[in-house]
């Protein structure tokens, strides 16, 4: 049966920063709101979304689907004990997944969009491996966690950065000069690099004008929405304006800020007693700022928000003031 289920996956550039977190505790918001949701584990060779969901690490998943090369995917989907939500596990025990073929990627995901959802979250693996980014690309929209801090920043524009170059070579694969071009590009040292993805959209389009408008196009397709999470302060906010510049000049690439999560100690807690933070302590500021990225999720996820970072910089410093007082 078709599905018009909406593929969100959800990455990071580094470890630590929450990711697994967020996507257990927003499937079950989503859920929570009436929506079929499914949580899928695309950590392939370090799967635990389970541990988030409170669930015991013995049922079969994609590693054992992979495998056996047959059966359904849907079989193996896992009741959660929140109504509305199922999880699909990842690697399990199955060893050697961390490194699967194209091939087998492009099958799981046809099979992925193939399941009984309205929303699907699929949480990936940490940083820019092939796996994190050729899933990344299932959608034009996908949310990307990070801290406020600087190095976590600089990560996620490093995965961006790797996730263009790769989109590039796949929209380029059938032309071998220019992919071997595009990996020397790559190749360069530091001092010899292009500074900026439009400028290495505008060196291809000099040699052909076709192959630059691909290039470019890749650019214009993909618009992420970014998460902060592990947040102290609404002036934390402020730069949003030196990641938009450095999407736009270095990228190419416009964002949506879609939430700002805030330290929260009982965040933790359900981390050490694996428990969903959204089910066990739904009053928790944490879980109320999931909720609202739920929300926006029903109704922005299909468009650009405009003016999100004034937005969102808005509403936190109302939520900041309102819990201080």
């Amino acid at each position: 049966m078709a599905t018009t289920a909406q593929l969100i996956p959800v990455a990071a550039g580094k470890g630590g920063v929450g990711k697994s977190f967020l996507a257990a505790n927003l499937a079950v918001a989503l859920a929570g709101l009436g929506h079929r949701t499914i949580a899928v584990d695309m950590d392939l060779g370090g799967a635990n979304l389970y541990s988030f969901l409170g669930l015991p690490n013995r049922f079969p998943g994609i590693g054992d689907y992979l495998q056996a090369r047959s059966g359904e995917l849907a079989s193996l989907l896992v009741p959660t004990g929140v109504s509305g939500l199922q999880f699909l596990p990842g690697d399990g025990k199955t060893p050697f997944m961390a490194n699967i073929a194209y091939a087998q990627k492009v099958k799981l995901l046809n099979n992925i969009r193939k399941l009984p959802a309205d929303y699907i979250l699929m949480d990936l693996g940490a940083g820019s491996s092939f796996n994190a980014l050729d899933f990344f690309a299932v959608s034009e929209r996908g949310l990307l966690v990070t801290t406020p801090e600087p190095p976590a920043i600089m990560n996620m524009l490093v995965f961006l950065k790797n996730f263009l170059l790769r989109r590039i070579s796949r929209a380029l694969a059938g032309d071998h000069d220019f992919r071997g071009h595009l990996r020397e590009v790559c190749r360069r040292p530091m001092d010899g690099q292009i500074p900026s993805v439009p400028a290495l959209a505008a060196e291809i389009a000099k040699e052909d004008p076709v192959a630059g408008s691909r290039v470019a196009a890749v650019c214009e397709l993909f618009r992420p929405r970014i998460v902060f999470n592990l947040g102290e302060h609404p002036d934390e906010l402020k730069l949003t304006g030196q990641i938009s510049n450095s999407l736009e000049t270095v990228l190419g690439l416009r964002a949506d800020y879609f939430g700002f999560i805030f330290y929260d100690p009982m965040v933790r807690r359900s981390v050490r007693e694996q428990k969903p933070l959204f089910s066990q302590w739904p009053d928790s500021m944490a879980a109320s700022e999931i909720l609202r990225i739920a929300r926006r999720i029903e109704k922005y996820w299909c468009a650009p928000i405009a003016d999100s970072a004034e937005r969102l910089e808005k509403g936190v410093r109302e939520t900041f003031t309102a819990a201080a007082s």
